[in-house]
């Protein structure tokens, strides 16, 4: 049985990480399938660990604050019948 060589072979090099993708098995749109597949999950794990979350404050502050907590006045839409 000869080893068949990959067709498909992809690299992703993000930030520091270097991760590489070799499909060997089926023809070349399964191999396609496989290598999307893969670097998918890749992409989705770099994501996950390297996500950080923007620090958004619990309330909006502003420095016009003039004590006024009172919403904005709006007009009720007249309803026609």
């Amino acid at each position: 049985m000869e080893m068949q060589m990959p067709a498909v072979k992809a690299t992703l090099c993000l930030g520091s990480e270097t991760h590489s993708i070799e499909a060997c098995k089926g023809i070349l749109s399964e191999q396609l399938v496989f290598v999307k597949g893969e670097s998918m999950n890749i992409l989705k794990e770099f994501i996950t660990t390297h996500n950080v979350p923007i620090d958004v404050p619990d309330e909006v502050t502003s420095e016009d604050d003039d004590g006024d907590d009172e919403a904005p006045t709006v007009k009720p839409k007249k309803v026609r019948t």
